[in-house]
């Protein structure tokens, strides 16, 4: 095998030589280069797989808050819906008590006017017998100056 490698030129101490300095520098690729490209692909791998996670985490919640939405939203509603009506019946009934009021005030102020108006008409009879008594007694008065 020496006389091959002396036919071709080649050194066999040299060709050892070499190959402690390949692998020396394959050692020292591996540990320097290699390892921590693999440790940052490691991380890196992970901080994506936690982002899908996150990802589909926050897309579960999202559909959980719009179906939660839906039934508050319906919720209001109906609470809304009972609102209004309770509303309505209180007002109706405030309408009412307020027309049974007016009403009542009104025919207080009828039976009012209709008490003054019997006051006056009395007022205005007794008036008009003191007046007829007074204009009775003038002409009585005059009839009696002229016999």
């Amino acid at each position: 095998m020496s006389e091959l490698f002396n036919a071709f030129g080649i050194d066999w101490r040299l060709l050892i030589l070499q190959m402690i300095n390949f692998g020396i520098l394959v050692g020292a690729l591996w540990f320097f280069l290699y390892k921590p490209v693999l440790g940052m692909l490691k991380k890196r791998e992970e901080m994506i797989a936690k982002g899908v996670s996150d990802a589909e985490s926050a897309e579960k919640t999202r559909l959980q808050v719009e179906e939660s939405k839906g039934a508050i939203l319906k919720d209001a509603e109906i609470e809304a819906q009972e609102v209004v009506s309770v509303a309505k019946q209180h007002g109706s009934d405030e309408r009412s008590k307020i027309l049974k009021e007016a009403e009542e005030r009104a025919a207080k102020v009828a039976d009012d006017a209709a008490l003054r108006a019997k006051e006056t008409v009395t007022k205005a009879r007794k008036e008009a017998d003191k007046e007829i008594t007074k204009l009775s007694i003038l002409a009585a008065e005059k009839v009696l100056e002229k016999k």
